[in-house]
């Protein structure tokens, strides 16, 4: 067998094997996982996530998810923990520990120290019977069968468990806290992500001119004013600034095809009626969808009272990160 498709035939094996103990999980999933969401959505203090080694590198992933779905966290490693980072733990936080064992030795000197705190404490452990199971006051069973490496040794598929096992406990949290996009917009407000959920079409058009000619309004005008605002498109509207058309300047190279003798006519005789048209309370991601479902580069924007305030345009988008 040639080495690439020996290659190709072990990733295969370890996502299928891992793929296969991750769907296992569900089998292991009661009431211990259901009174360990509710005594966390009770409590009055943090969630203190502990492990060492591998289950160490989850715990800081699972921190990560907590926190910013709206469950406060702390990561704790545990071999510092008994010495002295166990000061981190307050009167009522909750401790998630993570061991695939539950019984390494820092495990086994850390879990008395908490109890002895009154704190209570989740274990994520592929082995329920251990010194971590027996002595946590809820067990959510990570057991996998095997690891994904040949020798069975390297955490892999364990830690994968672990790592699923924390969004499950996540997910269920979030949900039963009501967690909404805003919600999440608030703790994402950078990069690509946070924009999505918090920018505006009126934060896009800021920056923007406002292309708009009358609907009388010859088309020598109506070309001045493209290409001076240089957005490609002019709004048509009527003395009540309301919008009656748009004029792009694919419009005008299709009326030059057809004419040269523009002199007489005016922004009514070559605009589109109807255009579509974005409120400026609108998102921006919205204004994205409706541009790629109608396959235009450029959308007018009205206000709340339906007067003309200006363009977004598919450049907008590209700049904020947002396509």
């Amino acid at each position: 067998m040639k080495r690439s498709d020996l290659i190709l035939a072990s990733a295969k094996k370890t996502i299928e094997l891992q793929s296969n103990s991750i769907a296992n999980l569900i089998n292991f999933l009661d009431n211990s996982f259901v009174n360990a969401i509710n005594f966390i959505l009770n409590s009055k203090g943090r969630v203190i996530v502990t492990g060492i080694g591998k289950s160490a590198n989850i715990a800081t992933k699972i921190v990560a998810t907590l926190n910013s779905t709206g469950t406060p966290a702390v990561f704790m490693h545990a071999a510092d923990a008994i010495h002295g980072d166990l000061g981190n733990i307050q009167v009522d936080d909750v401790v998630i520990c993570i061991s695939k064992s539950g019984n390494t030795p820092e495990i086994k000197v850390l879990v008395p120290l908490i109890k002895a705190a009154n704190n209570k404490i989740v274990a994520i452990t592929g082995n329920a019977d251990s010194f971590l199971g027996k002595n946590a006051d809820f067990v959510l069973n990570s057991y996998v069968e095997k690891e994904a490496d040949p020798n069975n040794l390297a955490p892999t598929t364990s830690t994968t468990a672990q790592l699923v096992m924390g969004d499950a406990l996540a997910v269920c949290l979030l949900e039963q806290k009501g967690f909404t996009n805003n919600d999440f917009a608030k703790y994402h407000p950078g990069g690509a992500l946070g924009k999505r959920l918090y920018l505006r079409v009126s934060d896009l058009i800021e920056k923007n001119e406002a292309p708009r000619v009358l609907e009388d309004d010859k088309v020598t005008k109506v070309i001045v004013e493209i290409s001076e605002k240089r957005l490609g498109v002019t709004a048509v509207v009527n003395s009540d600034n309301k919008i009656i058309g748009i004029i792009t300047d694919g419009d005008l190279r299709r009326m030059l095809n057809k004419t040269t003798q523009i002199d007489n006519l005016k922004a009514i005789d070559i605009m589109t009626k109807n255009p579509k048209v974005m409120n400026v309370d609108a998102m921006a991601i919205d204004a994205l969808e409706t541009l790629e479902a109608n396959n235009i580069s450029q959308i007018l924007v009205s206000d709340n009272n339906d007067n003309y305030v200006g363009v977004v345009h598919l450049h907008d988008l590209l700049k904020e990160g947002i396509f």
